[in-house]
């Protein structure tokens, strides 16, 4: 028996080992079934070669768990002493104080640097043993023991067969491990697609209404996944079921992009992209990386462009070593270079797609446009290669690239200054007055109802030449595109003063919002009212529920216009009604402000290009009496004309009814105006 220090030349290996990243300890059973796995497939090499002339036989991997330990056999290469004393008892590294010392907290990193995958065994162990036996002719077999410090024992003994088995003694805090459902979980997690046989347990069935073992081992993994596979070999259903498997409770995925690249570095995989359901679906970490074939991590931020981690699916390449820090990944140059090969890939499938059937690509158009428009926005060598293909989907459903779009709209949408002036809707129901009034005009209203299709539309204004979004109520049609076309007769200032002031006092205070009120002839056959809201606040405030820095935005008043139509016959009827009801009150008032209005004017042109102390006290007091005595006769004249507008069930009316086709209409405000409808019918 030999007994002896592992070469290790800090002590302190085994407590950091064992305090390692408490909730990642379970990795223990991932690092000793893969080593299991190489001594098999090293076998098979050796076989194939030659090298090996024995029978290979049953070379499954078994687990199991009982009285307090976890084994896990191999039939592969095995061990000798020699071997053991080289690879087990010899950590002497040169540098290892340093290292450990600068990632005592980092179990990976210790683990994938020195090749340690067995010492993880510590981590849920008191004591491990290896009972092992070389495939080589005439091996003694040996057994290894060690109780978590540097003491270790190796001796002879008898096994019946070559290759390892691994004993963990499990310590007391982590029994949890011994439990059937608890390794279920982990080998399913770690090892379902390891590319040699694992077995746990047997296989089950019902038998005097319980379920009892049966004599099939219960293989737990699928060793040829699919991605291990040529894209030739494999049919539509295979994918599918694939998927299924990956994920039982997902609808349908849309599609899928099978992954196969040799150089610059080994890639294999598929990706596929789910079927939305609604915005609050979006869920990241769906994809799962692998290293010939054992499970690494579903945190694939910096392998997979940030726009693809929305995808679903599997990556597997051994350039990415088993155990990878954050760190490792964002400055690894092989995993920039997967990356960019991914986003390439992507594309490439995405732009074949449409050119080969374009109908198909367009009934996926509404989910995939979340993927996309977010790699447009985040990759610009995405953009450049995703423009091609991107759509613009207008309010009757039609779809149209990028370029389309614009040969489509550019006779009829082009404003004075040479503008492109690209219409939206982003809710045809609430829209559906002013997205007819624009189609009635000759234009083309898009559709951007889309979770992204605010900053999409900021970046599409940098992108395309001398071209601009406009929401359809962001004001009144004439003015959505403006071409020097006037319509109409427009009223004189007295009288557009007039017709504002007598609904200004009739909108409802509203919180957090603010009515302008405005006179425009618009031609008799338009509406009487519309309330329109400035595309630039308005988009201003959209943005700031998405980008926290513009929060001060969504703090401010929405603000509205209430648009009056001069041409239309209910509002000339307000106006003549008006005139005619108020006119003897008005008269006294209106001659008052003509002759203050007058003088205030003849006292300031008197000032000019004077300096303040030139100017007489009197006159500044005139002045000052002159201002005061204006306000209140403006405010008698605004008293006069709110007062009629109160009792005016027109004025009422087209208010509310502008309200409502806005959605603004709510409550007792609602109740009123249907109580009023009737009246007046």
């Amino acid at each position: 028996m030999q007994k002896g220090n592992i070469g290790v030349t800090t002590e302190n290996i085994f407590p950091i080992i064992k305090k390692f990243l408490y909730s990642d300890h379970e990795i223990f059973l991932r690092e000793l079934v893969s080593n299991a796995v190489d001594a098999t497939q090293k076998l098979k090499t050796l076989a194939s070669k030659g090298e090996f002339k024995g029978e290979l036989g049953d070379l499954t991997i078994r687990v199991k768990a009982e009285n307090d330990t976890i084994v896990i056999s191999d039939r592969g290469l095995g061990l000798t002493a020699e071997e053991i004393d080289k690879y087990i008892n010899q950590i002497a590294f040169s540098g290892a104080n340093d290292f450990l010392a600068k990632y005592k907290d980092d179990a990976n990193a210790i683990i994938g640097h020195f090749g340690l995958g067995f010492y993880s065994a510590f981590m849920v162990a008191k004591k491990v043993e290896i009972v092992t036996k070389s495939y080589q002719e005439g091996a003694q077999a040996v057994k290894w023991t060690c109780d978590g410090s540097p003491e270790f024992t190796l001796e002879e003994t008898e096994k019946a067969d070559r290759g390892t088995d691994i004993i963990l003694y499990v310590d007391d805090d982590c029994k949890e491990f011994l439990e059937e459902n608890r390794l279920k979980g982990l080998l399913n997690k770690y090892c379902r697609f390891l590319a040699v046989p694992v077995a746990f347990g047997k296989k089950k069935e019902w038998k005097d209404g319980k379920q009892v073992d049966t004599d099939e081992d219960n293989i737990i993994n699928d060793t040829c996944p699919i991605w291990t596979k040529k894209p030739s070999e494999l049919k539509d259903e295979d994918y599918k079921k694939f998927y299924r498997d990956l994920y039982p409770m997902s609808d349908e995925p849309l599609f899928w992009i099978h992954l196969n690249v040799d150089y610059p570095f080994n890639l294999t995989g598929v990706l596929y992209f789910p079927k939305i359901k609604s915005n609050i679906d979006l869920q990241k970490n769906k994809i799962q990386l692998y290293c010939n074939q054992v499970y690494v991590t579903d945190s694939v931020e910096g392998i997979v462009p940030d726009f693809l981690t929305l995808l679903h699916g599997v990556i597997d390449s051994p350039d990415i070593p088993l155990n990878v820090s954050r760190s490792y990944l964002q400055s690894d140059s092989n995993v920039k270079k997967i990356s960019t090969y991914i986003t390439k890939k992507v594309a490439d499938r995405l732009q074949s797609i449409f050119k080969n059937d374009r109908k198909e690509f367009e009934n996926k158009w509404d989910d995939l446009k979340i993927f996309i428009n977010y790699g447009m926005l985040t990759q610009e060598d995405f953009y450049s290669k995703a423009d091609k293909f991107a759509l613009f989907k207008d309010t009757e459903g039609k779809y149209y690239t990028q370029e389309e779009y614009k040969t489509l709209i550019s006779g009829n949408q082009t404003d004075k200054d040479g503008n492109l002036i690209y219409l939206y809707a982003n809710n045809r129901d609430e829209q559906y007055a002013y997205i007819d009034a624009a189609v009635n005009k000759g234009y083309n209203v898009l559709m951007m109802d889309g979770q992204l299709d605010v900053p999409m539309i900021n970046m599409l204004e940098q992108k395309l030449e001398k071209s601009r979004f406009t929401r359809v109520d962001s004001d009144v049609i004439d003015r959505l595109i403006v071409k020097d076309e006037q319509k109409g007769e427009e009223l004189k200032e007295d009288k557009r003063s007039l017709l504002s002031t007598v609904f200004s006092g009739q909108l409802p205070k509203l919180q957090k919002t603010e009515f302008h009120v405005e006179a425009q002839a618009m031609g008799e056959n338009a509406s009487p009212v519309i309330i329109t809201q400035a595309e630039y606040m308005r988009r201003m405030k959209e943005m700031a529920n998405i980008q926290p820095g513009m929060s001060f935005y969504g703090e401010m008043p929405d603000m509205y216009s209430l648009v009056l139509n001069s041409d239309h016959k209910l509002i000339k009827q307000v106006l003549s009604e008006t005139e005619t009801a108020c006119a003897e009150k008005l008269v006294p008032v209106e001659s008052e402000i003509a002759i203050l209005s007058l003088r205030e004017s003849e006292l300031h042109k008197a000032h000019e290009g004077k300096k303040d102390e030139e100017i007489p006290v009197a006159e500044k007091d005139e002045l000052k009496d002159v201002e005061k005595k204006l306000e209140e006769q403006r405010n008698q004249k605004n008293s006069i004309l709110n007062e009629y507008a109160a009792g005016n069930k027109v004025v009422h009316q087209l208010i509310d009814l502008a309200l409502l086709q806005n959605g603004m209409l709510k409550g007792e405000a609602l109740t009123n105006f249907v109580k009023r409808s009737i009246e007046m019918i």
